[in-house]
């Protein structure tokens, strides 16, 4: 008997043991995550170093969301101080992205009581191609949800929106005139030699894509942009970037996207002549912006201003030096107009 009474002492002093080393191991797991990236107070924004900035301005929380490449969240309450970043993107490793995707030009869209995460992720341990030399690595535009603008942004029903053997990128929402939810993106140039913008429509709840893309227009359509060939000419650009879709104070369908001039990065524009995404689309015979700013958006403040986040692009000793930056913009009339730099 009194082995037995030892025998059930040990045990129990021993399952509190294990109860105590694991409750350690789970709060050191849990404190890891939640420093591991160090949370800054008042930060402004161009002190931030991010790239493809995109602005939610969410009444209900009274706050701004910040995100882009990188897939981190800032937020602030007036566009001046800016609290972050927070990791708020939660990947499956056995998915086609793998364990630590790369994430770009991430933006966050609410619809139907839902907040989406569109996002281009690239899994660099795939490979789908190789053209002219360059290795294509597995990239895509894909979507994730939540049910508040702070996240978690987790993974929806369909494993791939995109062909997987298409590199895509830089995602966004549009619902057209005839009621149907879809993505427009960007198929890259890596692989068709003349990127394009591209639509495929979405599933009602946004799970899943809806048949094929359907091409809108090429790079090279556009007046503004120019490259070198192999024997110094000037031809068209061939890279597609960033698209994202407004209407003007008088109805017409217009679509931001960027290019390059060279070497200096632009802001184009274009507008759909049927209203729809269909098109056509007539390209802008000059940028919006000045030389170096491109990859915008558009969004309200609280207090009714209309502004455009940008990117300002700066090679500094080989590597880009981007930050976001805000302009006034007016929509009132036919065409979207930049009207100033707006500081905050």
């Amino acid at each position: 008997m009194q082995a037995i009474k030892t025998y059930k002492k040990y045990f129990k002093n021993k399952l509190n043991l294990i109860l105590i080393v694991f409750a350690c191991f789970v709060c050191t797991s849990f404190c890891f995550a939640q420093h591991k990236f160090k949370i800054k107070q008042n930060i402004p924004l161009d002190s931030i170093r991010l790239s493809d900035p995109y602005i939610l301005a969410n009444i209900k929380t009274k706050t701004y969301y910040l995100t882009g490449t990188g897939g981190m969240l800032w937020k602030s309450k007036n566009l001046k101080s800016w609290e972050g970043p927070f990791e708020v993107a939660k990947t499956n490793p056995n998915s086609w992205m793998g364990n630590k995707p790369m994430i770009w030009a991430v933006e966050l869209h609410q619809y139907n009581d839902k907040y989406y995460y569109f996002a281009t992720f690239t899994n660099r341990d795939v490979k789908i191609d190789t053209v002219a030399g360059n290795v294509i690595e597995r990239r895509a535009s894909h979507l994730l949800v939540s049910d508040t603008p702070d996240g978690a942004y987790i993974p929806m029903q369909d494993a791939i929106y995109l062909p997987a053997n298409k590199p895509t990128l830089d995602g966004t929402f549009w619902v057209d005139t005839n009621g149907k939810p879809y993505m427009v993106y960007c198929y890259e140039w890596l692989q068709n030699g003349n990127g394009t913008i591209e639509k495929i429509e979405l599933k009602p709840d946004l799970s899943g894509s809806v048949g094929e893309g359907k091409l809108l227009f090429k790079a090279s359509d556009s007046p503004w942009s120019k490259e070198k060939d192999e024997h110094g000419n000037d031809k068209r650009n061939k890279v597609t970037d960033g698209p994202f879709l407004f209407k003007t104070g008088t109805g017409r369908l217009g679509m931001l996207w960027t290019s390059w001039i060279y070497d200096v990065y632009v802001q184009g524009i274009a507008y759909s002549e049927s209203g729809t995404l269909d098109g056509p689309w007539i390209q802008e015979e000059k940028p919006i912006t000045p030389p170096n700013f491109g990859h915008g958006m558009l969004f309200k403040t609280f207090e009714g201003m209309l502004l455009m986040a940008v990117h300002s692009h700066q090679d500094i000793n080989g590597k880009y030096h981007r930050v976001p930056h805000l302009f006034e913009v007016d929509l009132s009339g036919d065409k979207l107009v930049v009207v100033k730099p707006f500081i905050p």
